[in-house]
């Protein structure tokens, strides 16, 4: 009795064919995974602005101190962790405070490593683009 089945011939073409469509498309698709990666400083750095504020209104002054604001960072992957940004209060003072969120990885391998960062007016930038 004999079973139908591809060969291994067969099957290697269609893996490398497979393979050439994904190269073909994979720079196309980096500036949306760095885009998607990019909603973690966007979100990590308000809640560092709200944390910030709350700290601010009950006692008139910015903390660079993350234990005196509640804010906990994320484990980085570097650490065995996910968060893909260091994030650091670079200033703080009784009026302004700025925050960055560095990339610690080169989401598209062009050698850029991507900044964000946000102030006491909650005025949220890319600094530095992927």
């Amino acid at each position: 009795m004999k079973v139908k089945a591809f060969t291994l011939t067969e099957l290697l073409v269609v893996l490398i064919i497979v393979g050439i469509l994904v190269l073909l498309a994979l720079p196309k698709l980096m500036p949306l995974i760095s885009k998607a990666k990019s909603t973690e400083a966007q979100l990590q750095l308000n809640h560092l602005y709200t944390l910030e504020k709350s700290y601010f209104y009950m006692n008139s002054k910015y903390s660079n101190d993350f234990d005196e604001i509640g804010f906990e960072h994320a484990d980085l992957v570097t650490n065995g962790g996910s968060a893909n940004y260091e994030i650091k209060v670079v200033e703080a003072t009784n009026s302004s405070f700025k925050a960055t969120a560095t990339a610690i990885t080169d989401f598209d391998g062009d050698g850029v490593y991507n900044v964000w960062e946000i102030d006491q007016d909650k005025a949220l930038k890319e600094v530095v683009k992927d």
